[in-house]
């Protein structure tokens, strides 16, 4: 009985820790798949460096627990997170931007062996322990599929100001992510939008367009499911090889066909919060508003 109390005074605790760190940022935006495989982590990274080079405090938190790639595709693999009284803070990253991943506490190539509580704890240490500071928007890489990392970040971010969706242009992709924005909805948490990765191979010699896995599905599956579609990014051999070298595409290669395919989506990102910043007008009754009509008197 005792240990039952002991445990719930320190989830009590954990999430007045949690409030209070997240007060400190303006912004939680979370990037989401139902599938793996396509691109979900690269366009988090990518996004992540645009906002950084707009002028926002970015942090990105890696909640992928048995795949993390975040620190990899940012040249950050192997570096230690220093711990202080307050907690740990995380690693500084390309353009300020602040990471925290399973994979800095993990020797490389050893799998974290974790059933769902363990991984579920694990995130809300993250939220909660994680000495962030001053954001103005953090980024969460999820893993695929919409289970307990997706729940936990849900039930502890209610306040979320949204959700990015990525898949890829074929049917049978844009088919299983569509259970993604599904799973959002349920759990009232906003959609910013669809991005169609992979759509489409851009030759670098003469620019021309080859649809290897077709090219739409995003697009129609955006609007079957009433949400905005924020663009296509092309296949560019520039990605997976600044990718290899840990440095984000948007920062080594910002004229790149992909490049100038995400500045569009940038731009929307960017447009939706702020419109989020602004103070929603409460509605007014116009009965109450309208003045009573003079009658004449005789």
């Amino acid at each position: 009985m005792e240990a039952r109390k002991q445990k719930l005074l320190d989830q009590r605790e954990q999430i007045d820790q949690l409030k209070a760190k997240m007060s400190k940022i303006k912004h939680k935006i979370a990037v989401i798949s139902g599938k793996g495989g396509v691109g979900k982590s690269t366009v988090t990274v990518n996004l992540a460096a645009a906002l950084a080079q707009h002028g926002y405090k970015v942090g990105i938190l890696d909640a992928d627990i048995h795949g993390p790639s975040v620190p990899r595709l940012l040249g950050l693999t192997g570096k230690e997170v220093k711990t202080g009284p307050p907690g740990a803070f995380p690693v500084n990253g390309p353009l300020g931007l602040k990471v925290m991943s399973i994979d800095f506490f993990l020797p490389e190539a050893v799998p974290a062996i974790w059933r769902g509580p363990l991984k579920m704890g694990a995130i809300r240490q993250f939220l909660a322990e994680i000495v962030w500071g001053d954001l103005d928007i953090l980024l969460i890489d999820l893993p695929p599929g919409t289970g307990d990392e997706p729940l936990t970040i849900a039930q502890f971010l209610p306040e979320m100001d949204g959700v990015i969706v990525v898949t890829m242009p074929t049917e049978l992709s844009a088919t299983i992510v569509k259970k993604a924005i599904t799973f959002a909805l349920r759990l009232n948490m906003p959609i910013i939008g669809v991005v169609e990765n992979m759509s489409g191979f851009i030759c670098p010699h003469c620019g021309t367009k080859t649809e290897i896995f077709q090219s739409g599905g995003g697009k129609k599956m955006a609007q079957e499911s009433g949400v905005a579609f924020l663009g296509s990014l092309p296949i560019d051999p520039t990605v997976g090889a600044d990718a290899q070298q840990g440095k984000p595409f948007m920062i080594a290669h910002s004229d790149s066909a992909a490049a100038k395919a995400f500045k569009d989506v940038v731009q929307q990102v960017e447009t939706y919060l702020k419109q989020r910043e602004q103070p929603t007008k409460p509605e007014t009754n116009k009965t109450q508003q309208e003045k009573p009509r003079k009658t004449k008197t005789k």
